[in-house]
C-alpha cells in the first residue's frame, strides 16, 4: 500500500499516466488501477519511474479488461516495450493477481 503523500510526491508520473491512459481511451477504472499499481511500486531511483509507470498502465489495463498492447502503452509512455515486458508480470503478481498465461 502506499501513503498519500506519495501521491503528491509522484503527481508528475500520475500527469503522464492520465495522459497515456487519454490517448490509449481507457476508462476510469484502468486509469484507477494504474495509479495503484504505480504507487505501490514507486521505485526509488528517478531513471526506473517512467517503465515502472508504463508497466502499471499496461497492467491496470489488464486488470479492467481493457487490454492494450505492450507496443501502445510503451509508444504511449515513452518508453521501450521491454520496459514493460519485463516488469508487468511483477506488478501483477505482487498486487495478488495471476497474469495471464498467452
Amino acid at each position: 500500500m502506499y501513503r498519500a503523500r506519495d501521491r503528491v510526491d509522484n503527481e508528475e508520473w500520475l500527469a503522464q499516466l492520465d495522459r497515456a491512459a487519454d490517448s490509449l481511451e481507457l476508462g476510469s477504472e484502468s486509469r484507477s488501477n494504474a495509479t495503484d499499481l504505480f504507487l505501490t511500486h514507486v521505485p526509488d531511483e528517478d531513471r526506473s519511474k517512467p517503465a515502472t509507470a508504463a508497466a502499471s498502465l499496461y497492467a491496470g489495463a489488464l486488470i479492467a479488461g481493457e487490454e492494450r498492447s505492450q507496443t501502445a502503452v510503451a509508444d504511449a509512455m515513452d518508453v521501450t516495450r521491454l520496459s514493460i515486458q519485463k516488469r508487468w508480470k511483477g506488478i501483477l503478481e505482487d498486487a495478488g493477481f495471476r497474469p495471464p498465461s498467452w
